[in-house]
């Protein structure tokens, strides 16, 4: 299933609790966005801004995995 793939980490097929938090946040602002555009819904730009915000910060994080690694080496020490 493609988002169950979407929102699972991929280091141990957990779900990822930063990545559901950032598709939930940009699916509420393309619902915004979508209300505006053709229903005339007024949605305050502070609200519309924190939760850019947090998809960005999320997607920030999510991108940032990749760049990390989960088995990290011990350095070889004296002992």
């Amino acid at each position: 299933m493609i988002l169950q793939g979407l929102l699972n980490d991929g280091h141990n097929g957990t779900l990822s609790s930063k990545r559901v938090v950032t598709v939930l946040a940009f699916v509420l602002c393309a619902m915004g966005f979508v209300g505006d555009l053709f229903w005339n819904l007024d949605v305050k730009d502070s609200v519309y801004e924190s939760m850019m915000y947090i998809v960005i910060a999320g997607l920030g994080f999510t991108a940032s995995e990749k760049f990390t690694s989960i088995n990290k080496e011990k350095p070889k020490g004296l002992l």
